[in-house]
């Protein structure tokens, strides 16, 4: 790859390009325009565009959006939820989301089909530049090997755009990060998920995430398949269903992921409506979940990662838009104070704080996550550890606490301060 894209115009030169207009990115480049900074969003799609999620927000994902000035009314479209309905083990269990300073109470439903497209015009509202339709191909360097901007096509046209600071958020595919030479790790999580919407009355208007931790087979009620699932509203009549696997279960990349859903489906109640295929509507689409800071370094010649491009999702739970707009934040407020120092040394001791601040709010807990994985990929000990915690509602408060990573840093109860002390101790990853 050149260092220049020869013939290419330079154009819309900012502060900062930010390179991918997902929840991460437009989280970026939200609060770096709130600080008067000059920021570029380009995005390849255009919006409103379909993309691949669960669709379910956490309480730690709602903190975010209000921290954005998001309406999350029902009012303005949005579909609440009191918890998380856990079933296995033979039990059906609600756990309302923790009462707590540091979060809100409630989570959110919404497709990604205008989330996006929202988050992306609080963005331009913000003031950021928004460039939709623009695919990004790789970095401009300068004669040092720093980043100075990137390569695009706009049109079919190649362009340059450039900036001292580039945000890589650019998801999964991470191809940004990739032609800097910074590749997946393998000894890092990795999970897959699979889901469809259907029509389904019956579920459609439900107040809870619902959560399964045992799948089983239609066609052999006695057998468990692998992964666990998911059902939830949306608030329209649809529901999303859904089923993930990691890479820690034997069944990773040896299952026809398509398959397993409709099996597992064909398990539920009829009135459900979730056995017909009538009542599909669209395709079942998949996607992978990089975990646990499974792309390093977060910052290197002048590109932070954000979010999926630098492997965020939390290994407890496969929830990823959380750490990708938390991780905008935080990638934003490092580059307002590193653009504030004169470019050199003294820029580059402030923007080694991003990775080191990631790994001082996530490291920890991510290694106990990569430890979880490991544990709930062998069928014996998922099968024991839901047989004999289900039954405990108070284990299971901690167990919601721990996975949906919610509790307070200060003045927390006793499980607040137990997992709060875990994550300290753990080594980071």
């Amino acid at each position: 790859m050149s260092d220049r894209g020869t013939g290419s115009i330079v154009a819309d030169e900012a502060d900062v390009i930010v390179v991918g207009a997902g929840p991460g990115g437009s989280a970026a480049a939200y609060h770096l325009a709130r600080h008067g900074v000059r920021v570029l969003l380009l995005e390849k799609t255009e919006f409103p565009r379909e993309k691949v999620c669960g669709d379910g927000l956490t309480p730690r994902a709602v903190r975010q959006l209000i921290r954005m000035g998001v309406d999350t009314s029902e009012k303005a479209g949005w579909l609440h939820n009191r918890g998380l309905r856990v079933i296995g083990g033979g039990v059906r269990m609600e756990l309302d989301w923790p009462d707590l300073a540091s979060f809100p109470n409630y989570g959110l439903v919404r497709t990604r089909m205008d989330f996006d497209d929202l988050l992306a015009g609080r963005a331009a509202e913000a003031g950021a530049l928004l460039r939709t339709g623009v695919n990004v191909t790789g970095p401009v360097f300068d004669e040092d090997g720093y980043v100075i901007g990137v390569q695009a096509k706009s049109d079919g046209e190649p362009v340059e755009y450039r900036a001292p600071l580039v945000i890589a958020a650019d998801g999964v595919s991470g191809k940004f990060p990739l032609a800097l030479g910074l590749a997946k790790r393998d000894d890092r999580p990795l999970g897959v998920a699979v889901r469809r919407y259907y029509r389904s009355p019956a579920k459609a208007d439900d107040n809870y995430l619902e959560s399964w931790l045992e799948l089983r087979s239609a066609q052999d009620p006695a057998r468990l398949l692998p992964g666990y699932g998911w059902i939830f509203g949306l608030g329209d009549g649809r529901v999303n269903v859904g089923l993930g696997i990691l890479n820690s279960s034997d069944a990773f990349g040896k299952t026809n992921y398509r398959s397993l859903l409709t099996d597992w489906l064909g398990s539920t109640p009829e009135d459900w409506g979730l056995r017909d295929e009538a009542n599909a509507d669209g395709p079942t689409l998949g996607a992978a979940l990089p975990m646990g800071f499974n792309r390093v370094p977060h910052y290197t010649r002048g590109v932070l990662l954000v979010g999926d491009s630098g492997g965020m999702v939390n290994p407890m739970n496969g929830e990823g838009i959380a750490y990708a707009m938390e991780s905008g934040e935080l990638a934003a407020e490092v580059a307002v104070q590193a653009l504030a120092r004169p470019a050199g040394p003294e820029r580059e001791r402030a923007l080694r704080a991003y990775p080191a601040e990631l790994s001082l709010r996530f490291g920890g807990y991510y290694r106990i996550g990569g430890i979880f994985v490991k544990l709930i990929g062998n069928p014996q000990i998922m099968r024991a550890a839901t047989k004999y915690g289900m039954p405990h509602p108070t284990l299971m408060k901690f167990v919601l606490k721990l996975l949906a990573n919610l509790t307070d840093p200060r003045d927390g109860d006793a499980m607040d301060r137990i997992i709060n002390g875990l994550t300290k101790v753990a080594p980071a990853v």
